[in-house]
């Protein structure tokens, strides 16, 4: 399955996994600062869900593409459908 994503779409992933590197840097400086652990816990879990909804736009991008091409096969369609769900089921 190619990544295809609308112009759109692609510059709300890339915002969000930029925003999420800005994070991750961030982290790296408070560990390295020696912050408290509970700070440092509370960012990784935001970038956590940063990287998280990414992914689910990049899946939902799928989604959409093989609900357009509803002419395939339906081994077609199936396949896709499992390659889709076990993707999706990567991020939960």
């Amino acid at each position: 399955m190619e990544l295809e994503m609308a112009a759109d779409e692609l510059k709300s992933v890339l915002n969000r996994l930029r925003r999420a590197q800005g994070q991750i840097a961030g982290i790296i400086k408070m560990i390295e600062e020696g912050r408290d652990c509970e700070d440092v816990i509370t960012q990784l879990a935001a970038v956590s869900r940063a990287l998280d909804r990414a992914g689910f736009a990049i899946i939902a991008t799928g989604l959409q593409h093989c609900m357009a091409e509803g002419g395939q096969a339906a081994g077609g369609r199936d396949e896709m459908r499992a390659r889709l769900e076990k993707l999706f089921l990567s991020l939960a």
